[in-house]
C-alpha cells in the first residue's frame, strides 16, 4: 500500500513538473514572437553586415570575422578579392600571400590556412560552388554552426539561427534562454521556440539591436529599447 501511494505522488510531481515545464514553454513561445514583432518594426531593413554578392565570398568574410568586427572585415576583403577575383584564384594562392591580405583581421595565419583549404575542397569537390547542406559546410575548414547557420540563411534561405555573440547576450538578457552561454545550447534552445521561418532575420536583427541599444556595457540604453517593458532584465 505504501509503495502505491508512493507510485502515485511521483506520478503526480512528474505531472505537475511537465504541466510547468510546457506552460514556461509557452510563455517563452509567445514572448519570441512578441520579441520578433517589435524587432522587425525597430529594424525592418535588417540584413547579414558582411559585404558580399557571391556565396564563396561570405564564405570567406565569416571565417575573416572571428574576433574582428565586420566592418573591418568589409574593408580588408576589398583587396583580397582585388587579387584573388574568384573560387580558383584564391584555391591556388599561397598562404602566406593570403595571410600578408588579412593579417589586419588578427590571426591571420589560421584564417588564412582555413580560407586556402577551404577554397581548394570548392574547386575540388563542388566545382567552384558553396554547399547548401549544413553537415558539407559544417565539414569545410575553418567552418562551425554559426558560419554554417549564417549561410544556409542568407545564401540559400533556409531556416537558421546564428548565435553570434550580441545573439547569446541578448536572450540571455531578454529571458529568451536561462543563463546558456555555449552557442550550441543556445541555438538548440532558441529552435525551440523561434518560427524557422523567422530565425534569421531574428538574428540579424539581434546584431543591430546589440551594437545601438542592447549593448555588452553593465548599463545598455533601456530607456529606448523597444522590449524593456517585457524584457527580463527589467524583471518582467
Amino acid at each position: 500500500m505504501e509503495k502505491q501511494k508512493k507510485a502515485q505522488n511521483t506520478k503526480k510531481t512528474s505531472e505537475a513538473l511537465n504541466g510547468k515545464a510546457l506552460a514556461e514553454h509557452r510563455r517563452k513561445q509567445k514572448l519570441a514572437l512578441e520579441i520578433i514583432g517589435r524587432l522587425k518594426e525597430a529594424y525592418p531593413d535588417a540584413g547579414c553586415t558582411l559585404d558580399y554578392n557571391q556565396a564563396w565570398k561570405l564564405l570567406v568574410s565569416v571565417r575573416l570575422a572571428a574576433q574582428c568586427t565586420d566592418a573591418r572585415v568589409n574593408v580588408v576583403v576589398k583587396d583580397l578579392y582585388a587579387k584573388y577575383p574568384d573560387v580558383d584564384a584564391l584555391a591556388e594562392a599561397d598562404v602566406e600571400d593570403i595571410e600578408a591580405i588579412v593579417k589586419p583581421c588578427g590571426l591571420g595565419r589560421s584564417k588564412a590556412r582555413d580560407i586556402s583549404a577551404c577554397m581548394k575542397i570548392l574547386k575540388e569537390k563542388y566545382q567552384g560552388k558553396v554547399p547548401d547542406s549544413f553537415d558539407d559546410l559544417l565539414a569545410l575548414p575553418g567552418v562551425g554552426r554559426k558560419s554554417a547557420n549564417l549561410i544556409m540563411g542568407d545564401v540559400f534561405g533556409k531556416p537558421a539561427i546564428v548565435t553570434d555573440t550580441h545573439c547569446i547576450r541578448l536572450v540571455n538578457r531578454m529571458g529568451l534562454v536561462d543563463g546558456f552561454k555555449e552557442p550550441k545550447k543556445v541555438e538548440m534552445a532558441l529552435w525551440k521556440i523561434i518560427p524557422p521561418q523567422e530565425g534569421s532575420d531574428f538574428c540579424h536583427r539581434l546584431v543591430y539591436h546589440g551594437r545601438d541599444v542592447c549593448t555588452a556595457r553593465t548599463n545598455p540604453h533601456c530607456e529606448k529599447c523597444c522590449i524593456r517593458d517585457i524584457c527580463a532584465r527589467n524583471g518582467v
